[in-house]
């Protein structure tokens, strides 16, 4: 496989590095298989011959004409963590050239992968309308926002849909490079992650902080504000839409066009994420914590637990 790797100025510089690092891990540990995969043939590309990423280091690059010849392009993600400058340069001039490699490279059917912000750079090109994608969880109300077409799935930490893989969070580009080879080999993908020690990452639930993100909405933050008061008791919609000072199908329609889920799985999150902090910071029976978060057993606590976190509530205490 022919990669093309994008490197622009203000791309994140750990992004980059961790693609070609696994990338690269991947060639060498090939011949350690019986039966390897065909190596890959890895270019790092730009639109000068050096690029200044986004904390000022220098990278030299190939012609981004060369992605023309290339089997798949990723783009990492933009250094830039502030909702509004991220949409403006996504947006502006300053990306220009990135929008339209991308909207060329999906149009010769191209398949592409990126991660974190760099998602936001595919979606103003286009090519994600219609599809499924993830990004980083915190930016997921901004982006679900701006790019309605696109079904967000911000719990995911890898998606693919259609020819087209995104990553969530900056280091999600680990992930990301290993579901690149996990694509040719499986096998492979796996010994590259325990040469690396990265563990298997298939959600970000369990890093997801829900009350960033409901400071997005004043609805939503407010409705954040009136669950964490009422976590220990049965949780009534309607009584929460009075409280808040919005109809019922107004609250319910709010979190779904901000978050992309329902006033009861938000509250769902906010259990979870409480029971967490309850298991690691003290020696409560899990009993004890699920009265404690509005669950009369521990039971429906501890799948809950599984399914939003990936890990028992045992494995949760021992952190």
């Amino acid at each position: 496989m022919d990669v093309a790797v994008l490197a622009y100025d203000g791309v994140f510089d750990s992004g980059l590095s961790a693609i070609l690092d696994v990338l690269d891990g991947a060639n060498a540990m090939r011949d350690e298989l019986p039966l390897p995969p065909p190596a890959w043939r890895v270019r790092t590309v730009g639109f000068r011959r050096r690029v200044r990423t986004g904390a000022g280091h220098l990278v030299i690059t190939e012609p981004a004409a060369g992605a023309e010849r290339a089997d798949l392009l990723i783009v990492p993600a933009l250094a830039e963590r502030r909702p509004d400058a991220l949409l403006a340069h996504v947006s502006g001039p300053a990306s220009a050239a990135v929008r339209s490699l991308v909207a060329d490279a999906r149009g010769r059917g191209t398949p592409l992968a990126s991660a974190c912000t760099g998602t936001f750079l595919l979606a103003e090109a286009g090519v994600l309308d219609g599809r499924k994608a993830t990004t980083s969880w915190w930016l997921a109300p901004v982006f679900r926002k701006r790019y309605p077409a696109v079904t967000l799935d911000e719990t995911r930490m890898v998606t693919a849909s259609d020819g087209v893989t995104t990553a969530g969070a900056a280091f999600g580009h680990v992930d990301l490079a290993l579901a690149v080879v996990r694509m040719s080999s499986p096998a492979l993908a796996d010994l590259v992650a325990r040469y690396l020690v990265v563990d298997e990452r298939p959600s970000q639930s369990a890093y997801t902080i829900p009350s960033a993100l409901a400071q997005s909405d004043p609805v939503v933050a407010a409705f954040e504000r009136w669950a964490r008061l009422h976590l220990e008791e049965p949780i009534s919609v309607s009584a929460a839409a009075r409280s808040v000072g919005v109809s019922e199908r107004t609250l319910q329609r709010t979190l779904r066009r901000v978050l992309g889920t329902s006033p009861v799985r938000f509250v769902q999150d906010l259990r979870v994420e409480q029971a967490s902090h309850l298991l690691r910071t003290t020696d409560m029976s899990l009993a004890s914590i699920a009265r404690k978060v509005g669950y009369e057993h521990a039971n429906t606590l501890r799948i809950l637990l599984r399914e939003r976190t990936g890990s028992t509530a045992g494995a949760l205490r021992s952190r």
